[in-house]
């Protein structure tokens, strides 16, 4: 069950939470006179099914024309399909060690580790996959909505737990 739960919210995440997930910040983030200060547990992270790999939308909405900004979390282990996205996003490793691959293949061994601090651009239509490895990761993820994600072939079940990094 947890193979294939982390496989399905893989592929939910990149298909689509930010506009099923849409939530205003919390009531305890401090807002005055247009500035927003949001401590790191203030984040809203939502999972569809309770559990697995989540997305707190920071600011605007990834479903409609503006800047955007998410924070996406992957539990230990867990990882997305590869798949695509319609616009430029601009990531950075917030929390943890990110693993991040590019094509339609997932390959464990190939996976470029990110430590915290680190920037990944994922090009529009550029095809990768990423998540995490023995630590919980927390990436943000800055761009211009709308945009969409396309994912690139089935789910694999097989392989929806990352390997221990080595």
């Amino acid at each position: 069950m947890g193979k294939l739960l982390n496989a399905s919210l893989g592929a939910g995440l990149v298909l689509g939470l930010a506009g099923a997930l849409q939530v205003a910040l919390p009531s305890r983030a401090d807002t005055e006179n247009g500035f927003i200060r949001l401590l790191p547990e203030q984040a809203p992270f939502k999972s569809p099914l309770g559990a697995g790999p989540s997305q707190a939308i920071i600011y605007g909405d990834p479903s409609k024309p503006g800047l955007y900004v998410v924070r996406n979390r992957f539990p230990p282990g867990a990882h997305s399909n590869p798949h695509f996205h319609s616009q430029d996003r601009h990531a950075t490793v917030i929390k943890g060690v990110w693993y991040t691959g590019v094509g339609e293949k997932i390959d464990f061994n190939a996976a470029a580790p990110l430590k915290e601090g680190s920037y990944m651009l994922h090009p529009a239509n550029g095809v990768h996959w990423d998540g995490a490895g023995a630590e919980e990761v927390v990436v943000q993820i800055i761009g211009v909505g709308p945009v969409t994600t396309t994912q690139v072939g089935a789910p694999d079940p097989q392989s929806s737990n990352w390997p221990k990094p080595k």
